[in-house]
């Protein structure tokens, strides 16, 4: 500890932590410290942390340090010192302002300075912090702007090292060691000082003063402005320098001897004065706390009347009486006492009269008519209880400082309480106060707002798109590309480009009807747009606001693959680019930043001068590159595709031949649409244990998360590892039982997986890995948190890991399961401290290699560019197939998944639905004359043109069994829901009956009698969707009707479909084969929606909407519908706003 004075001792701290400084263990060793930061004091004391065992220990102690000059002064809260330039300077693109100070006192103007333009800056210390406010004007009655905010408990007698730099177009403002940069309004980027003013506003203006009634009062010491030495020029009597009021060139300090409450055994005891005898007294302190409760003063009455309690609840002070016999008696006053600044109460008793005051005039005070008898035997413990005294704290132990207690206005000498000649204590620490500020500077990120008890803080990320103990991690994804392969559809989504990066969230439309995953960035006019002629103006222009942020719009360009954007231009006698030959007399700026002129139009290439049809040479004149060059009395159009990432987005339009009479235009700009992460798909694969890649070090000294997906068939590896001097960080793969001397956090996580989705693409593999480690030492000791899995992690599948460590605690996830966590040791070292490469996928000894893929490797939210590295590196090979064993789940309703060289895509070809992951289904509304008639094929020639078959193909379709499902929605019975026939006179009906039960005909005999299979299920004809699925192999067929039980029936008859004819839905039109009963049913057609419609392999309603070339006939309307999604049983319904938490 260190001291000015020998009074106000304060701790030295490394690291936002107490440093302890090991001796040597023998006799003869000498151990050296160098100091990271300087220590100024004039006393010093050192604290014995630990003993000798064996005997007695001796010390010899040298300190080493440098000459020190100082210049203070001595301001009294109503003086100043005012210095005024002789001569307008010249302007230098560099000031700076540096100064130290001491106070006791919370609030005060430290400095005042004025310049040209009326323009000054003021730094005011307020509520113990330091804030600079610029003001502008003259006349300004404004209290100024707040520029920035630095430091805290600043008021606590210790000298504070303030800096101040202004640069051409920033401020730099250091207290002590902490820096924060602002941009400076532009009146201040030329400013030059005239005049400056030292505790006080010495103001030629009628400037507001920031602090109304507010001089500094404390000590200033080497005042430096550039290079003049202010409060030297003053001790000079320099006549640029002049001082107003009482200013000394001394540092009068006085002595507050304060003390500190730890934890739950700290107490103080105070006997009680003879002057208590007539039962008058009265009780004061000041105190300083973070938290919200906490016990200030507890007495017993005299002869066992009661006790009374003084404490702290919600951050309010309250009196509690208990006396005997009679109602419990509370009084509360004040309020937000947790602040951490100073404040004063005080218990009163007189005659009749009792009251509590909180910070005297400027707090609240309440009162009851109740006395309080005290005794010269009375003992009074403050912040705590004594077991000694039997003493009962039924509330919140004190952690904070107290000083200035005084009973009957008489001060507590608390040096003599810790020489132990008055009262008693335990767990103090006398003549300092220990409060840290642990929100200043804030560890929460991303706008958290930091909150703090006595011995942490606690980070509230609420809406702030980010979640962890210090709001570091993103809760959204990076692109729409990640989003899809969560099995998401389209639909609004918070994209985080950068993941735990300084870029913010966005909300961005995920269009994933396609194959691709588009993600679309709207703008403020995506309309088409007309343009008249005007001969008031030369040029019509328009500019183009993106609903993203600038950052936002470059790193959705830059990590996308592909990105394009419409541009088209209608036109009747207005010329475009005025092709071949002279000035453009229209263009269009993009890119990133301010963007550049382009001259190419839609379509084409860039620096081209042309549109699409000069490219493909087709436009209506052949002289020209554009259709509008052509300069035609009609209507024209050029458009097309923007494809070049580096000239996206589009950001203003300027059209020039608008001017003529007659001149009709018209534009469209689309918005900005990309597809495909780049950095979700960068991969590498390691095929040597003794191969890894490297990069430079992690730079990660407080805050640290690394994200990445991994596959694998080997039982262990590293895969990422950073070294320092002692620090280092590590991620690996491992198999081996956990040591029980490990300090660790561990986790067994139950894979949601089911069976039949491992087991599809297994491989052999080694010895199971189970468990996932996170390992690091910043100088508290290794520490490791380990997640443990039921299910093998070498199965060859993705999985997914993320580890983050910051100051408060290391935490790590495993797929999709909860974060396992460990809590950082209290005040101990928090800087990660690496100097080596970054190896990935094994270590600098060879040792421990990672056989198997890493994928989307990120490390504070930058992806490494593991594929251009790989393809440099022997043993490690860029990208890595495979991605079907882990993602082809999502292709579902009979899918396929097909392997692409950047992740996968869902064949739908063999199923009944559409979309990206076959999750859409197709449906239609029927009317009643509505006919959809499917000429069947052989299996294998589903997919070749229909004009290629003849009807002697028929005879060889033979079926022994039938895979049906559909959907349908009607009101009408009986209806004929699906009818398949033959040649031979054999089909397959399944319609609803007059009872609203569904039937399934099978005729598998021409000789025989139709087999009548009737289901259980009624309602079938209520108007809601209902579900049928068919079953059949030879002579079973099984029914299910929604999500009823499945009913099993039996054929007689025969058990072969021989030479299947073609399928039909809704109106039969050729009935004469068919039996008198069902053709009667099936001349009454259908009316209502179906959906889904599947047999065996082929998807009628599919290929008659979809695809025309089908071998499918469709008569009377037949329109494509959403009927079977508005269900609620559908989950991809609605495409509406995703958040995730």
């Amino acid at each position: 500890m260190f001291s000015d004075t020998g009074h106000n001792w304060r701790q030295h701290r490394q690291e936002d932590s107490l440093e302890a400084f090991p001796g040597n263990s023998n006799a003869d060793t000498v151990v050296q410290y160098k100091l990271n930061q300087p220590v100024i004091a004039r006393y010093l004391r050192l604290i014995p942390l630990d003993w000798n065992p064996t005997g007695r220990i001796g010390l010899r102690l040298e300190i080493y340090g440098c000459r020190y000059t100082s210049d203070v002064a001595y301001f009294d809260g109503s003086s100043s010192l005012l210095y005024r330039r002789s001569m307008r300077p010249s302007w230098t693109g560099m000031e700076v302002v540096s100064l130290k100070f001491k106070t006791l006192t919370n609030s005060g103007t430290l400095l005042h300075a004025e310049g040209q333009r009326d323009s000054s800056l003021t730094l005011v210390l307020e509520k113990g912090r330091l804030l600079l406010y610029h003001q502008q004007g003259v006349s300004s009655s404004s209290s100024g702007q707040l520029l920035v905010s630095v430091g805290s408990l600043l008021d606590d007698q210790h000298w504070h090292h303030v800096k101040l730099v202004r640069l051409s177009t920033h401020l730099n403002l250091t207290v002590d060691k902490n820096t924060r940069q602002v941009h400076i309004p532009a009146e201040l980027s030329h400013w030059d000082i005239h005049q400056l003013s030292l505790g006080a506003v010495q103001s030629h203006g009628l400037q507001k003063p920031i602090l109304s009634n507010r001089n500094f009062n404390g000590c200033l010491e080497n005042f430096l402005y550039n290079d003049l030495h202010l409060i030297h020029l003053a001790k000079k009597k320099n006549h640029q320098v002049s001082l107003l009021g009482n200013v000394t060139f001394s540092c009068a300090d006085h002595v507050s001897v304060a003390v500190t409450f730890t934890d739950s055994q700290s107490f103080l005891q105070v006997p009680g004065l003879t002057s208590w005898s007539s039962g008058l007294f009265s009780v004061a302190l000041q105190f300083r706390t973070w938290n919200k409760g906490g016990l200030l003063l507890t007495f017993d009455l005299p002869q066992q009347q009661g006790t009374v309690w003084l404490y702290l609840s919600e951050a309010r002070l309250r009196l509690q009486i208990n006396k005997a016999g009679r109602a419990r008696l509370e009084l509360s006053a004040g309020s937000g006492l947790n602040d951490g600044q100073w404040h004063s109460v005080k218990l009163n008793s007189e005659q009749d009269l009792l009251s509590i005051t909180v910070d005297k005039n400027e707090g609240a005070t309440a009162h009851t008519r109740i006395p309080l008898p005290l005794t010269a035997d009375s003992q009074l413990l403050f912040g705590g209880c004594s077991s000694s005294l039997e003493c009962r704290n039924p509330f919140k132990v004190f952690q904070g400082c107290m000083r200035l207690l005084t009973l009957d206005n008489q001060p507590v000498d608390l040096i003599k309480v810790q020489q132990r000649m008055l009262g008693n204590y335990s767990h103090l620490q006398i003549d300092m106060c220990g409060i840290i500020d642990r929100c200043s500077p804030s560890h929460c990120e991303h706008g958290g707002r930091c909150t703090q008890s006595w011995s942490t803080f606690h980070c509230n990320c609420s809406n702030s798109g980010y979640r962890g103990a210090t709001c570091h991690s993103s809760r959204y994804e990076q692109s729409c590309e990640a989003y899809k392969h969560r099995g998401n559809t389209s639909g609004h989504y918070h994209i985080d480009v950068d993941g735990s990066g300084p870029i913010k969230p966005q909300l961005i439309y995920c269009n994933m009807t396609e194959d691709m995953a588009w993600m679309v960035i709207q703008h403020n006019n995506t309309e088409l747009t007309r343009v008249h002629s005007s001969p008031e103006r030369n040029q019509h222009v328009s500019h183009f606001d993106y609903a993203s942020e600038e950052e936002q719009l470059a790193a959705i360009t830059s990590q996308s693959e592909h990105c394009k954007q419409e541009l088209s231009y209608h036109c009747r006698k207005s010329r475009l680019l005025n092709t071949p030959e002279g000035a453009p007399f229209s263009w269009w700026v993009g890119g990133p930043g301010p963007g550049q002129v382009q001259t190419h139009w839609g379509g084409a290439l860039p620096n081209s001068r042309q549109c699409a049809c000069g490219l493909q040479d087709n436009c209506l004149d052949s002289n020209h590159y554009c259709n509008c060059d052509a300069d035609y009395d009609q209507w024209a159009n050029d458009s097309g595709l923007l494809t070049h990432k580096e000239t996206l987005p589009v950001r203003s339009l300027v059209l020039g031949d608008v001017r003529r009479p007659g001149s009709e235009a018209a534009y469209r700009v689309g918005p900005l649409r990309c597809h495909g992460d780049k950095n979700f798909w960068n991969a590498a694969f390691f095929d040597k244990e003794t191969s890894y890649l490297h990069f430079p070090t992690l730079n990660g000294e407080l805050n640290a998360d690394i994200s990445f997906l991994f596959k694998t068939t080997s039982s262990s590896g590293v895969f990422l590892e950073n070294l320092g001097i002692k620090d280092f960080i590590r991620i690996e793969l491992s198999s081996s039982s956990m040591r029980d001397d490990d300090v660790r956090a561990t986790t067994l996580l139950t894979s949601p997986l089911d069976v039949e989705q491992r087991h599809a693409g297994s491989v052999m593999m080694d010895e199971p890995a189970s468990e996932v480690v996170f390992s690091f030492d910043v100088g508290n000791g290794p520490l490791e948190v380990r997640v443990k899995a039921s299910v093998p992690l070498n199965d060859n599948r993705w999985h997914s890991v993320r580890a983050e460590r910051n100051v408060k605690e290391a935490s790590l996830r495993l797929d999709g399961f909860p974060a396992t966590t460990q809590e950082a040791p209290a005040d101990g070292h928090i800087h990660l401290q690496l100097n080596s490469q970054l190896f990935i996928g094994g270590t600098a000894s060879r040792q421990k290699g990672f056989l198997g893929c890493i994928r989307s490797l990120q490390l504070n939210g930058v992806t490494l560019d593991l594929e251009e590295r790989a393809k440099i590196t022997p043993g490690v090979r860029p990208g890595c197939p495979g991605h079907c064993s882990s993602y082809g789940s999502l292709c579902q309703n009979q899918g396929r998944c097909e392997e692409r060289d950047s992740g996968f895509s869902c064949n739908c070809d063999q199923s009944a639905y559409t979309g990206p992951f076959c999750h859409k289904e197709v449906s239609a509304s029927f009317q009643s004359s509505t006919s959809i008639t499917y000429n069947l094929k052989e299996p294998h020639e589903l997919n070749r043109n229909s004009s290629a078959w003849p009807s002697s193909i028929y005879s060889d379709v033979t079926l022994r069994g039938e895979n049906i499902s559909l959907s349908f929605r009607t009101a009408q019975s009986p209806a004929l829901l699906l009818y398949v026939n033959s040649v031979y006179k054999e089909y397959l009906a399944l319609f609803i009956n007059n009872h609203d039960e569904l039937e399934v005909w099978y005729k598998l005999h021409s000789g025989r009698d139709v087999e009548v299979l009737r289901s259980r299920v009624t309602d079938l004809a209520d108007g809601r969707l209902h579900t049928v699925i068919i079953r059949r192999q030879a002579d079973i067929v099984s029914v299910k009707v929604d999500q009823n039980t499945r009913e099993d029936f039996n054929l007689t008859s025969d058990v072969e479909f021989n030479s299947v004819k073609s399928l039909i839905l809704g109106k039969v039109q050729e009935s004469g084969e068919m039996d008198e009963e069902l053709a009667g049913l099936a001349s009454l057609g259908f009316s209502g929606c179906l959906s889904g419609v599947f047999f065996n392999s082929i998807s009628p309603l599919k290929a008659a909407l979809l695809h025309p070339d089908s071998p499918v006939v469709v008569s009377g309307p037949l329109a494509q519908s959403s009927c079977a999604s508005s269900s609620p049983a559908n989950p991809y319904a609605a495409e509406t706003t995703h958040s995730l938490s």
